[in-house]
C-alpha cells in the first residue's frame, strides 16, 4: 500500500506546475528535444552534488544509474511524455522519481528550472554551432575544388547587375569561400562566447548549500562557470549571436542562391541544368527550375525572423529570469534546422554545376568592359586618370565598336600598342595585383583559401571534443 501512494505521489504534477492556464504555460512541445543536454547535466549535477557532500557517493550514482536510464528510455522511444508536466525537465524529474522514490526528489537540490534551461541551451549550443560549421567548410571545401578547375575560365565580373569588367570564375568562387570563412569565425566566436556555464546560478542568487559550480563546468567541458548569478539565468546572448551569425550566413547564401538562377537562366546561359540544382515543371516539359538556389534566397527570410522574433522577446526585459524567455528556443531551433537544410542542399547541387564556359568566354568579349583599362592605359601614358575618363567616356558614347583603330582615330592618345588591351584573357592575367582574378593570383588566393580551410577544420575538431562530452556522459555507468 505504502509502495503504491509513492509511486502515485511521483507521477502526480508538482504543484509548481498546476495551474488553469497550464497548456498555455507548456513548453514541452518544443523543449523536448533538449532531453540529451538535460539529462547530461543533471548527471553532471548530481555527481557535483556528491562530490561536495551534499549527497552520498551512493545517492548520487543512483540518480546519474537513474538518469542514463530515463536517457535510455527516451532514445527508444519508449518514455511516456506528459503534457501535464509544462516542460522537459519536470518531466525527467517525475519519471526519476518513480524510479527511485524519494531519492529522485534530490535531483533538483540546488538548483533552479532557470539555471537548468540555461545550462541546457549552452549545451545544445555548442553542438548547433558545430553542425552548422561541418557543413559551411564542407561548402567552402567544395567551392574551393569547383575553382581549382576553373582558373582559366573567364566570365563578365558585374555591378548593379551590369557587365563592369572580365573576371574569372575561379576568382568570383572564392569570394564566396571568403564570405563563408568570415561566417565560420563569426561561429566560432559565438562557440567560445556561449561556453560558460549557469549551473549553480539558481533561481538567481545562487544557493545556501556549498555547491561547486566549477565542477559542473569542467565536467561538462566548459571554459568557465559564470561569473554573476544574475547575468547567468538571464543571459541569452549567445542564441542571439548564433540567430545573427544564421542571418548573415543564409543571407550570404541567398546571394549564392539568386547568381546560380541568373546563371541558369537562358538569358546567362552559364549554367547546364543539372537534377541536384532542381526538378521539372509539372507542366513545362522543357523545364528544370534551380529549385535549390531559389529556395536558399527563401529560407533566408525565415532565418531573419527569428532573429528578430528572439530580439523582440528579449527587448526590456529586467533582471533576470522572466517568463518570455521561454520563447527564446523555438526560434534558434527553426533558424538552424532551416541553415542546416539550405546548406545540406548547397552541399550537394555545388558538386554537380556544369558550366557553359563558352558562353561565358562570349559574355566576357565584351570589349566594352575593357574601358577601365583604357583609361588606366591612358595614365600610363601620364595622362591625369579624370581626363583619361573622359576621353574614354566619350569614344564609347560615340563609336558601337571598339577596336584598336577605331580608338586611334579618336585620339592620338592611343598608340600602335592599344590593340593589345583589347584581348579579354591578356586583360585578365593583367589584373595580378593581391586579391585580383588573374589566373597567377588566383593561385596564390587558393593557397591561402586551403589555408584558411585547414585553420577551419582544426578549430571544428576542437569543438567536436566538447560536443561529444555530453554523448559521452550519457553512455557512461557511474563510477
Amino acid at each position: 500500500m505504502a509502495a503504491t501512494l509513492e509511486k502515485k505521489a511521483a507521477s502526480e504534477a508538482p504543484s509548481y506546475v498546476r495551474t488553469p492556464a497550464a497548456k498555455f504555460l507548456a513548453s514541452l512541445a518544443v523543449d523536448r528535444r533538449l532531453y540529451p543536454y538535460d539529462l547530461a547535466g543533471s548527471i553532471a549535477h548530481v555527481e557535483m552534488l556528491g562530490a561536495v557532500g551534499i549527497l552520498t557517493a551512493e545517492e548520487a550514482g543512483s540518480l546519474a544509474h537513474g538518469l542514463r536510464k530515463v536517457h535510455t528510455e527516451i532514445a527508444a522511444d519508449a518514455f511516456a511524455w506528459r503534457d501535464d508536466l509544462e516542460d522537459v525537465h519536470t518531466n525527467v524529474e517525475v519519471r526519476l522519481t518513480e524510479l527511485l522514490g524519494p531519492l529522485g526528489a534530490k535531483v533538483h537540490t540546488a538548483r533552479s528550472r532557470n539555471d537548468q534551461v540555461a545550462l541546457d541551451e549552452r549545451l545544445y549550443l555548442r553542438e548547433a554551432v558545430h553542425a552548422v560549421q561541418e557543413q559551411v567548410l564542407a561548402l567552402q571545401s567544395g567551392l574551393v575544388a569547383l575553382a581549382e578547375a576553373h582558373v582559366e575560365t573567364v566570365m563578365p565580373g558585374y555591378t548593379h547587375l551590369q557587365r563592369a569588367q572580365p573576371v574569372t570564375l575561379a576568382h568570383h568562387l572564392l569570394a564566396h569561400v571568403w564570405r563563408l570563412s568570415r561566417d565560420f569565425d563569426r561561429l566560432s566566436g559565438c562557440f567560445q562566447r556561449g561556453n560558460i556555464s549557469p549551473l549553480g546560478a539558481g533561481a538567481l542568487a545562487g544557493s545556501t548549500l556549498p555547491i561547486d559550480p566549477a565542477i559542473v563546468a569542467h565536467r561538462l567541458g566548459f571554459a568557465a562557470a559564470f561569473e554573476n548569478s544574475l547575468d547567468a539565468v538571464s543571459d541569452r546572448d549567445p542564441f542571439a549571436e548564433f540567430l545573427f551569425d544564421l542571418s548573415l550566413l543564409t543571407v550570404h547564401l541567398s546571394g549564392f542562391g539568386e547568381e546560380l538562377v541568373l546563371w541558369a537562366s537562358a538569358e546567362f546561359g552559364f549554367l547546364k541544368p543539372v537534377p541536384e540544382l532542381g526538378s521539372g515543371s509539372s507542366l513545362m516539359p522543357q523545364k528544370r527550375n534551380p529549385d535549390v538556389a531559389e529556395l536558399a534566397r527563401g529560407k533566408a527570410g525565415r532565418v531573419i525572423g527569428d532573429l528578430v522574433a528572439l530580439l523582440a522577446a528579449l527587448k526590456s526585459l529586467p533582471l533576470a529570469y522572466n517568463r518570455d524567455l521561454q520563447e527564446d528556443k523555438a526560434p534558434v531551433f527553426d533558424a538552424a534546422n532551416h541553415a542546416l537544410e539550405t546548406l545540406v542542399a548547397l552541399n550537394l547541387a555545388v558538386p554537380a554545376l556544369a558550366f557553359d564556359e563558352s558562353k561565358m568566354a562570349k559574355a566576357a568579349a565584351d570589349p566594352r568592359m575593357l574601358a577601365t583599362d583604357l583609361a588606366e592605359y591612358l595614365v600610363a601614358k601620364g595622362v591625369p586618370f579624370r581626363e583619361a575618363h573622359g576621353t574614354v567616356a566619350e569614344f564609347l558614347s560615340t563609336h558601337e565598336k571598339v577596336d584598336a583603330k577605331s580608338l586611334r582615330e579618336f585620339s592620338a592618345k592611343f598608340r600602335e600598342d592599344v590593340g593589345e588591351l583589347l584581348d579579354v584573357r591578356r586583360a585578365v592575367s593583367r589584373r595580378n595585383t593581391p586579391g585580383g582574378p588573374a589566373p597567377e593570383a588566383v593561385l596564390g588566393q587558393l593557397g591561402k583559401a586551403k589555408d584558411a580551410l585547414g585553420l577551419e577544420r582544426y578549430a571544428l575538431s576542437k569543438h567536436a571534443e566538447s560536443v561529444q562530452i555530453v554523448h559521452e556522459i550519457l553512455r557512461e555507468e557511474p563510477k
